[in-house]
């Protein structure tokens, strides 16, 4: 039911959106879309649970300016613990503002459902880090009792700035929910992006992929360029999260955008842990096992795929600043979701993403024991179809491994079938960072150049630790990223996982098939 012809002929679209918004309670259905919105995520950033450190005795105070002249940017998406039901929206405004909001609805003329959004203010006084005092306003509005596979119109606003409002129509985003059923469907993954032409030009290409979602594998913008996870790592600068999310807003306006944490992403002036401040900027799954020290571990399904995101802090003996801080209680829970996803009826394929390497040969970092002790031996029991890392700034993928071995090459176009083969790995850290640099010669798709062993070494307890690996398959040096197209398939039937690397100029440098039969 819409507003009035006699009412309508005298008012604008705000007013007529307020009008509806005045009739129509927070229960009531959206006629258009026959659609039901939960209410918003409750509670508040509170600094001083998270960001002690980052917060002294007086800090800003909450002064805001005429919310007409203050206009949102950095819009983002993540998935809830039901890609199906659940979405949020996350956004930034520059300054502090009253009453934020977000309007939801079927069509871009019927945004009469008004709700609102959740506060978290980020304070980095002067001193710490390149910038004087600096405060950040990251708004989150979490929605449930979505209609799957449905696509919204959404705007986000506050007091002063509709974005139902006629002249700013132009700022209206949508996303679309995870289909109830087995769907084919494309995503897209990589790591270590940062702020950078290279980042916005891989942004670009990756948004005509017209992925569902999108992996981000840790080293997200790199306010703190040093990487070590301490209070004494120099140059960290707060502001560099403001490029970072106007760059990206381009995409994750559309695409849920769900990142791991990486090295550069504990940025320990915020807490303990250093996750105060994606705590901020993030709302993700909150279905991990520990929330407090392990923000960034979740999993969720989408079709007929399992995706884990795991926090390779926790067990990297390279960089060891987070080193131990579950107490090994993200790996009992990986075993516990790598077991459950892999019984369950409705999923064929498991993927696991996270920052540090399994196995890469990088002349900078290369492999992470810490990895292959604690999560390799799970991949392999549970028999995992893709892991994703990034940390090396390079894109690289192995042949079919178990047991630290070779069981099966993998060549360009080839096919593995881990319920029998094992496992394969990507490295896609070449989202935007400067390139690092391999040893053996570069072996691509087109430019194909196989050597029988790489002189590399992995990260242990006590240092570096030279090894001679043979499961070097692929080794492309230029900025790229991974596309993933899967498709179901019948009961019995071959389901596969189509892996492309795509690089920034549109080339293919590498594409595989992974194939499962389908429960």
């Amino acid at each position: 039911m819409g507003v009035p012809e006699r009412l309508a002929a005298r008012m604008s679209m705000a007013e007529q959106h307020e009008y509806l918004r005045a009739r129509f309670s927070r229960r009531t259905m959206i006629r258009g879309g026959a659609v039901t919105l939960g209410a918003v995520a409750g509670g508040a950033f509170v600094p001083g649970a998270t960001a002690q450190a980052a917060v002294p005795s007086g800090s800003p105070g909450t002064e805001t300016v005429g919310g007409a002249h203050v206009a949102p940017f950095g819009r983002h998406l993540a998935y809830g613990t039901d890609p199906r039901t659940e979405m949020t929206v996350s956004w930034q405004v520059p300054v502090a503002v009253k009453k934020p909001f977000i309007r939801i609805g079927a069509h871009p003329w019927d945004l009469s459902r008004r709700i609102d959004a959740e506060v978290r203010t980020l304070f980095t006084p002067a001193g710490v880090g390149a910038s004087g005092n600096h405060t950040q306003y990251y708004v989150h509005a979490k929605l449930t009792h979505l209609r799957p596979g449905r696509t919204y119109y959404y705007g986000v606003g506050h007091q002063g700035f509709d974005p139902a409002a006629p002249h700013l129509l132009g700022t209206l985003g949508t996303f679309t929910t995870a289909p109830a059923h087995k769907e084919p469907f494309t995503f897209t993954a990589f790591g270590d992006e940062g702020v950078s032409y290279h980042a916005l030009a891989n942004n670009s290409l990756l948004l005509g992929q017209n992925p569902a979602f999108h992996l981000h594998a840790g080293d997200i913008a790199y306010g703190d360029p040093t990487g070590q996870g301490r209070t004494d790592d120099t140059g960290f600068d707060s502001r560099v999260w403001d490029q970072f999310l106007a760059q990206t807003e381009s995409v994750a306006k559309s695409v849920p955008w769900m990142p791991a944490y990486g090295n550069h992403d504990m940025e320990a002036w915020y807490s303990p842990n250093g996750y105060g401040g994606e705590e901020a900027r993030w709302t993700l799954p909150d279905n991990g096992p520990d929330k407090k020290n392990l923000p960034g571990v979740y999993s969720f399904v989408y079709g007929n795929t399992a995706v884990i995101s795991l926090d390779a802090n926790d067990i990297s003996f390279e960089i060891p600043a987070n080193l131990g801080i579950s107490g090994g209680t993200q790996t009992t829970w990986l075993e516990a979701q790598l077991k459950k996803y892999r019984a369950a009826h409705d999923v064929d394929f498991i993927v696991v993403f996270f920052h540090h390497c399994a196995y890469c040969t990088s002349t900078s970092h290369a492999s992470e024991g810490g990895v292959r002790q604690e999560w390799v031996p799970l991949f392999e029991k549970y028999t995992v179809d893709l892991v994703i890392n990034g940390h090396n700034h390079q894109y690289e993928r192995t042949d079919v491994i178990k047991g630290d071995k070779v069981t099966k090459k993998l060549p360009i176009g080839g096919t593995a079938y881990p319920e029998t083969d094992g496992v394969v790995y990507v490295t896609a850290g070449a989202a935007g960072r400067s390139l690092y640099a391999f040893s053996a010669p570069l072996s691509y798709e087109g430019n194909e150049h196989d050597v029988e062993s790489v002189a590399s070494f992995v990260n242990v307890k006590g240092g570096k630790q030279n090894e001679t690996v043979a499961w070097s398959r692929v080794r492309y040096l230029d900025y790229s990223f991974l596309r993933v197209d899967v498709t179901p398939a019948p009961k019995g039937r071959l389901a596969t996982l189509k892996v492309r690397g795509i690089a920034e100029n549109g080339d293919q440098v590498d594409h595989f098939t992974v194939a499962r039969r389908a429960k």
